[in-house]
């Protein structure tokens, strides 16, 4: 794939941190981590949980291999792969034969039975590229991370991600408006919601508004501890995965030399 290799960047000053040029590697590789990860560690107060009602437990079925087809079914097969360098077009061969399938979904009930996600899975390789027009580059927020996984652990991710989805949207626990990552409710929604909106407000002789405002950094920002607790809560008993030996690569563009680091993933 082109997009991953080296590219020939325009002359920019190098990134600062607290007014200070990164001039190496592991400063470079210290100031993205902080930027990327900046909710590591965090200290956070879950007590208005217990405002909120434990439910019910639920079972965790084992999974079908239906599950595991129409979860590659919608996957891209010009996507790039991790470091298995397993692409999407040959593991979508794979699973026509229906050995290899069983296998697979083994794999991933096991995972879940032993509560345990292999450090195979945990690997991956993070492509920095720089934002495209940008005035300059010498922020790390001008720079967006790639994360490449390997893709037998994507799609099992993807598989639970299906499911989780649809216990929150069975149970109520997603709130009504909330688009965007919901199936049914993209943001081709949110212009017809709006569109209502306006509208029913303009045959009342209303003055009609919007106010919106963007959250920096909300995914980096986000704490797997709280995400946990949460989940625990809406019963979801599912396999609090340990990621702590994780190890990733980040491979930066214009810059030679890789550097390996254990990062904060839930």
């Amino acid at each position: 794939m082109n997009w991953v290799k080296k590219k020939n960047l325009p002359t920019i000053e190098s990134i600062l941190h607290e007014g200070q040029s990164c001039n190496t590697l592991p400063e470079l590789w210290y100031v993205l981590h902080s930027s990327y990860n900046s909710a590591e560690n965090r200290l956070i107060n879950a007590s208005f949980l217990n405002e909120t009602l434990q439910a019910d437990q639920i079972l965790w079925p084992p999974f079908s291999k239906q599950e595991f087809k129409d979860a590659i079914a919608k996957c891209s097969s010009s996507s790039t792969p991790g470091p298995d360098h397993i692409s999407w077009r040959y593991l979508k061969s794979l699973i026509t034969n229906d050995s290899c399938l069983r296998k697979i979904v083994q794999i991933a009930n096991t995972c879940i039975d032993l509560e345990f996600w292999p450090s195979h899975f945990k690997l991956s390789n993070t492509v920095v590229i720089p934002k495209p027009n940008k005035i300059n580059y010498n922020s790390p927020k001008s720079f967006r991370p790639i994360v490449l996984l390997n893709t037998i652990g994507k799609l099992i991710e993807k598989v639970i991600s299906n499911r989780l989805q649809f216990h929150l949207l069975a149970n109520g626990f997603l709130n009504s408006h909330q688009f965007g990552g919901i199936r049914q409710q993209s943001t081709t929604d949110v212009e017809i919601y709006l569109t209502y909106l306006f509208r029913a407000g303009w045959l009342r002789q209303c003055h009609m508004s919007i106010l919106t405002f963007d959250i920096a950094q909300f995914f980096p920002s986000l704490n797997h501890q709280f995400l946990s607790l949460c989940l625990k809560k809406l019963a979801l008993i599912l396999t609090l995965f340990s990621f702590s030996t994780a190890i990733t690569q980040i491979i930066l563009p214009h810059i030679h030399g890789t550097l390996s680091f254990p990062p904060p993933l839930m």
